[in-house]
């Protein structure tokens, strides 16, 4: 497997450890913790237990992306942030701030705010805007797996190979962001985001072979349905599934776990680390 390094705002950083991403959400309708985060103080609060708790990288969410959720224009987006962005940075200055938005304009905002990384759960097809804004802040860029459209981003789609289609399509995406500009991309299959079940199991199952090692790999399936609902239980109620399937992906050389439960994230992380260690000294 070879080597990942991001640039972030010129601070390189080394994927050989894997790294936790904590989710921050300041929304008031996301599915498992809706607004307990959406004023500074309390955004702050949480940003810190994440990083207390193992998180390296804080995604701060502005929109909900869950089914149903209601729809927000860039300028929504960028009120919600507020000074949210800039108050991480200056209380802990150490940890990378990535932006979970499909807008160029808020990734725009959130550049001169100090954001370090771009999620981006359309792969620009949301906003023609939002690539050229990218590729003007130079930093690095998560393309996620989706639909085409927003209104049909979860509208459940059967696939005759997951795989090979989620692998063509991430390719054919880094192509052409690459055509932009855009060289630091990390790649995300979007669980969560119109499959299967059946299709999201074969993803986790078949992640090593995703963009063929070429580019580090994120994998986002906290609190997601297709782990809890099967089993009859809540979001919150998946942690000892959710790790099993956190040690299946960073044996396949996952880079990045995006999570709501750093502290559990971060136990796997090390029986990982653990594990790795031992084999190379056994080598």
């Amino acid at each position: 497997m070879r080597d990942h390094f991001l640039n972030c705002n010129g601070r390189l950083i080394d994927l050989k450890m894997p790294k936790i991403m904590g989710i921050l959400n300041l929304t008031p309708d996301s599915f498992s913790d809706g607004g307990k985060f959406n004023t500074v103080h309390s955004a702050l609060r949480h940003a810190e237990t994440l990083i207390r708790e193992g998180a390296e990288i804080i995604d701060i969410g502005p929109q909900s992306t869950r089914p149903g959720a209601e729809f927000l224009s860039s300028e929504e987006e960028i009120r919600r942030l507020g000074n949210v962005i800039s108050e991480i940075k200056k209380e802990f200055p150490d940890v990378l701030v990535s932006l979970d938005t499909f807008y160029g304009a808020t990734v725009r905002f959130g550049f001169n705010e100090g954001i370090d990384i771009v999620n981006d759960i359309s792969a620009g097809q949301f906003d023609e805007s939002m690539w050229p804004e990218v590729a003007g802040t130079r930093l690095p860029y998560i393309v996620m797996h989706s639909n085409p459209e927003y209104s049909a981003m979860h509208q459940k789609i059967q696939y005759e190979d997951i795989t090979l289609v989620v692998n063509r399509y991430l390719m054919e995406k880094t192509r052409a962001l690459m055509e932009f500009g855009i060289y630091d991309v990390i790649l995300d299959p979007g669980f969560g985001f119109g499959k299967t079940v059946d299709d999201q199991m074969k993803l986790l199952e078949e992640a090593g072979y995703l963009g063929f090692g070429r580019f580090p790999l994120l994998i986002g399936i906290s609190r997601k349905s297709f782990i809890y609902r099967p089993l009859g239980k809540s979001p919150s109620d998946i942690n000892e599934e959710t790790q099993k399937l956190h040690l299946k992906v960073l044996q396949q050389g996952a880079k990045i776990l995006r999570v709501h439960d750093v502290a559990e994230a971060k136990k796997t992380v090390d029986e990982f680390l653990s594990r790795r260690s031992k084999i190379e000294d056994d080598r």
